[in-house]
């Protein structure tokens, strides 16, 4: 069944939430959750209902049906304050308050108003063998091991990029079906592979099982298919075989040579890996669903525990000076507009860019630390030799520094060119493509951007930034004035003033145009 609503539709049958023609990542308890509240809106959802039918009837703590609930609103636009759509009824429940009209046949998968849909693009075979990695399922039993299986999936891709003849999809496409029972030929389709490989881990103890099958997306057909026992300070070398054993199957495409490539250097111990896939998972994944400081937090302590059992692994550097440029430029504590953290940030950077030159992870989180010194030059630089270095790399921060440097339309290129290997919109991309278009003076564009980036991911200082100034100079100022507000809400010290060590642009101009858009919005000088 289709379930749509404003600009939404809920497919029960694919298990899918989709904003316009961009799908939303939704965790597959949220996904329950939402669908049971929209499929019972004619009444009241106690706890004992939601309960029941998205948890079995096990003992759910309050503040985890309060982070899903939380995260069900944050998915579709809604938040606790506003609760537009999904409203709490104080000692009753929770009741879905928007209008929705239902189709029994969802051969049409987006919309963008109420009455207009927008099938679900699918992109031409291109020419070399293309791959995409589903997320390996999680057999633990424990879904506090997602992280694990997760993070073993992402380095499968990872190594798999390493192969010029290989055209692998980006990870935020392949994870879109994690938790969802998709038939591989949609999965093709939808994602331009020809090639799906997906598998499971369960992990016991100190000992992992890997089993893994490569499929051919066109008929359906198995390729290959194996499953590895072993120690988990071997996990390196199950990726390892696994990539192989795929390229092996493929080796009439690919560059025999390239076998002999060097594999992502491993942390001396697995115990090393395990710390930085948490406190990478913290950061990239939880802050979208929790508070943001206390996810900076938790990731910091989870990679300084990696670092301190393997100091010479560049990875949990490149995250770590991540988590460091990200509070340089958010108001989450001291660590805001402070040049300490800056330059904390780029030394952990260069640290791994010395420790490990061929991680293009390390190269693209020098470039990004390198923008906010102020250095563009040297910050394009760094990105390119990460793009030189794995053909299949994407990190849309490089448009990003792209648009700070003067070249807003080919920051757009670059961000729609991403959607070959990354064809699901992530909200990072939709930010700085708002940006862009804002620099071009597309305001209309620049606001249609980043209002989708708000509704994925709301109470973002600089998003609430970018929004005020591209309201305003749209004239649209009632908006603007509201965003200003938010602005003010977030960071109560906001001035233009103040927030001018954070406009790096190359040029005097383009920093100046910001700034007339904030003046426009109401926002103070000083």
């Amino acid at each position: 069944m289709l379930f749509l609503f404003e600009n939404y539709a809920l497919d029960t049958d694919r298990r899918e939430l989709r904003q316009g023609s961009v799908a939303v990542p939704v965790e597959p308890q949220v996904f329950d959750l939402l669908a049971y509240l929209v499929k019972n809106r004619e009444r009241v959802a106690s706890k004992d209902d939601l309960v029941a039918a998205i948890w079995g009837g096990r003992a759910v703590s309050q503040s985890t049906l309060t982070t899903r609930i939380n995260a069900a609103r944050c998915a579709i636009g809604d938040s606790g304050a506003e609760q537009r759509l999904i409203k709490t009824l104080a000692r009753k429940g929770l009741r879905f308050v928007g209008a929705v009209r239902e189709k029994a046949k969802p051969e049409l998968v987006g919309v963008e108003d109420a009455t207009t849909q927008i099938t679900k693009p699918e992109t031409s075979l291109p020419d070399k063998p293309s791959i995409a990695v589903l997320p390996f399922a999680n057999l633990s039993g424990d879904q506090q091991q997602d992280y694990f299986s997760d993070g073993i999936s992402e380095d499968i891709i990872t190594e798999l990029s390493r192969f010029t003849e290989l055209l692998v999809i980006a990870r935020n496409s392949t994870f879109q079906y994690k938790g969802k029972a998709a038939d591989i030929r949609d999965v093709g389709r939808q994602l331009a592979a020809r090639y799906v490989l997906e598998g499971s881990i369960r992990r016991d103890g100190d000992r992992v099982r890997i089993s893994a099958q490569l499929i051919d997306a066109t008929t359906g057909a198995h390729r290959w298919a194996e499953h590895y026992d072993r120690e988990l300070r071997d996990v390196f070398a199950v990726q390892d075989e696994v990539a192989r054993a795929i390229v092996a199957t493929l080796a009439a495409h690919v560059n025999r040579a390239e076998l002999q490539r060097t594999l992502l250097k491993p942390p001396a111990m697995w115990q090393a890996y395990d710390y930085y896939l948490r406190g990478t998972a913290a950061f990239l994944i939880r802050n979208i669903r929790k508070g943001v400081t206390e996810s900076l937090y938790d990731a910091r302590r989870l990679l300084e525990q990696s670092l301190a059992i393997d100091p010479d692994y560049a990875r949990a550097y490149a995250m770590l000076s991540w988590t460091l440029a990200r509070a340089y430029c958010e108001p989450f504590d001291g660590d805001y507009m402070s040049p300490a953290a800056l330059d904390r940030a780029h030394n952990l950077a260069e640290t791994a860019v010395q420790l490990d030159a061929h991680l293009p992870q390390a190269r693209a989180q020098l470039g990004w630390v390198l923008l906010w010194k102020r250095r563009h030059d040297a910050a394009i630089a760094e990105f390119e030799r990460a793009f030189a270095l794995n053909p299949n790399f994407i990190d849309n921060r490089f448009g990003e520094v792209l648009t700070y440097a003067g070249a807003p339309a080919k920051a757009i290129e670059v961000l729609q060119a991403n959607n070959r290997l990354d064809p699901f919109q992530p909200p990072g991309r939709l930010g700085f493509m708002g940006h862009a278009y804002y620099m071009l003076r597309r305001y209309d564009d620049a606001v249609l951007s980043l209002r989708e980036f708000s509704a994925r991911v709301p109470n973002s200082l600089i998003l609430h930034i970018f929004l005020a100034s591209a309201y305003a100079q749209a004239g649209q100022l009632a908006e603007a004035r509201a965003e200003a507000a938010e602005v003010l809400r977030i960071d109560c010290g906001f001035t233009i003033a103040r927030n001018k060590c954070l406009a790096v642009y190359k040029a005097p101009k383009d920093a100046e145009h910001r700034f007339d858009g904030l003046r426009k919005a109401g926002l103070p000088e000083t």
